[in-house]
């Protein structure tokens, strides 16, 4: 009889030349929540000089966590901006108001975790559609329940961004 566990969903590889690319946002979209039983949903970010990149929301039921692979970011954090550089790590609890943007003279890249999974690639594609002008400015508000993406007011965000 053997001892090893149950496990909860098979290994997942994603191979790089098979994620889903969101080139308008700059998202690469690596293993959604149902790929991993819940466990995690995972996406790559890069942005170029500058560039913003979420706006100030917060998660309920998730951690997020930023692995910075190059360059720098400037994130907000309650109401706090620090700038991660390439291999800081930030991990911004449940409930914690949080966005990010490349820093103004510098691209950026990131590995970015939520755990739990949320299932949220759909979200990343109203994201897109809304950029592009094919759907409706309002749309994505009547969402923020489905993928626990929750938009803020951020006065010291709106400062940071302003002077950069």
């Amino acid at each position: 009889m053997s001892s090893t566990p149950n496990r909860p969903y098979p290994p997942v590889l994603i191979r790089a030349g098979e994620a889903e690319r969101l080139d308008l946002i700059g998202h690469v979209l690596l293993a959604d929540s149902s790929a991993t039983a819940g466990a995690l949903t995972s996406h790559r970010v890069a942005l170029g000089r500058g560039a913003d990149g979420a706006v100030p929301h917060r998660h309920d039921h998730s951690s997020e966590l930023f692995y910075i692979l190059d360059g720098a970011f400037d994130l907000l954090v309650d109401d706090n901006i620090v700038t991660a550089r390439t291999g800081d790590l930030l991990v911004v609890p449940p409930g914690a108001p949080h966005a990010f943007a490349a820093h103004h003279n510098s691209t950026a890249e990131a590995l970015i975790i939520a755990t739990p999974g949320i299932e949220r690639f759909d979200y990343f594609r109203h994201v897109v559609r809304r950029r592009q002008g094919s759907e409706q400015p309002g749309l994505l508000l009547g969402l923020q329940d489905r993928f626990d993406t929750h938009f803020l007011d951020s006065p010291a965000w709106q400062r940071a961004r302003a002077a950069a």
